[in-house]
């Protein structure tokens, strides 16, 4: 994703993108133009605003992480960031009003600065097909991917980086999307609980680490792991308060090994990576979760298995409290609008 390099022009104009039928697969093909583009969620919000247009990187993580229709005045300056013409963003508004006209649902809010816009109401986007299931996941990334090639997204991208080559399953052992999955992450001795967010018990850092806790408990975020390279990935965390976060390994200081969630998500940021690696018997989705900052693995403090106990980064140890179960799971259906995650 942050490799560098440029699309040569086509010598044919890009189609129209009239393949996307649904509010889902319209946001599914654009997650493949930002795959395209080469772009981070911050170079896409810079060149935002060098066209004048105001597009926050936790506003695009959010709404791209949706199944509904994004709103147009997104859509425009998304599309504009990626690289695309006018004549190509006007095809791809053209694509979205069809399918809110086709949903029978109101084309939303047209005129709203898309920095600090609420969520939409209901009626403000298109509803969504059912979440397709997981079974089908990779395959759906796959034809997004080609669709988008066959669409011709990548003829005009203007000083853009060119993408990493991501394969159609990222992770090995693990049926996510190439452009991300949403997921649940439980500790196998645990799997009733989910790493999620917590506190530090010992009481010598304030604000928010990763720990585990029960699944369903309100608040707390909903978890995307967005891939960064080959079987690895970002751990974004999208809470319904504070916004979009990455998990990012601290190395220094009371909370030294611990996780928390920042919101100054960056691709190149190697505490803000990590390895995915297969563990125990095959189809088991068994996974070792290891910083790429230190190839540490993951675990729970001092072994423990209550409820609350810290995430931490350690010697790799083959111990039970480093074998984590990923879950990939369907998109929640509405996140609240993203303020800061770090300070909270």
């Amino acid at each position: 994703m942050s490799q560098r390099g440029g699309f040569a022009e086509s010598p044919q104009k890009p189609s129209q993108p009239a393949h996307a039928r649904t509010p889902s697969e319209f946001t599914e093909a654009l997650r493949a133009l930002r795959i395209r583009s080469g772009l981070t969620y911050r170079q896409l919000e810079g060149k935002a605003d060098a066209h004048a247009d105001s597009l926050p990187a936790s506003t695009i993580a959010s709404t791209l992480g949706r199944s509904t229709l994004p709103r147009e005045r997104f859509v425009e300056a998304f599309t504009r960031a990626c690289g695309l013409d006018e004549e190509e963003v006007g095809e791809w508004l053209e694509a979205r009003r069809r399918i809110a006209t086709d949903m029978s649902a109101p084309a939303g809010d047209e005129t709203g600065d898309v920095r600090g816009t609420p969520e939409p109401a209901p009626g403000d986007s298109a509803p969504a097909r059912a979440p397709r299931r997981r079974r089908t996941a990779g395959l759906l990334g796959a034809a997004c991917v080609i669709a988008a090639a066959a669409l011709g997204l990548g003829s005009r991208f203007h000083d853009a980086p060119a993408p990493g080559a991501l394969p159609a399953m990222p992770v090995t052992g693990l049926r996510m999307l190439a452009v991300g999955s949403w997921a649940r992450v439980h500790p196998a001795r645990t799997p009733e609980l989910c790493l999620t967010e917590g506190r530090d018990r010992t009481g010598r850092y304030r604000t928010a680490v990763a720990a585990q806790r029960p699944c369903g408990e309100a608040g707390l975020p909903q978890l995307y792991l967005e891939p960064v390279g080959r079987n690895t990935v970002q751990i974004q965390w999208h809470h319904p308060k504070f916004g979009i976060g990455c998990l990012t390994v601290l190395s220094k200081g009371p909370a030294r090994n611990l996780l928390e969630p920042r919101d100054d998500c960056a691709d190149d940021n190697r505490a803000q990576r990590f390895r995915i690696e297969s563990y125990g018997p095959s189809g088991t989705a068994r996974f070792l979760i290891r910083p790429a900052v230190s190839d540490q693995c993951l675990s729970l403090r001092d072994q423990d298995t209550e409820e609350g106990t810290e995430i931490v980064q350690g010697r790799c140890s083959g111990a039970a409290d480093q074998d984590f179960l990923i879950e990939l799971v369907p998109p929640p259906h509405a996140l609240a609008a993203p303020s800061r995650t770090g300070t909270h």
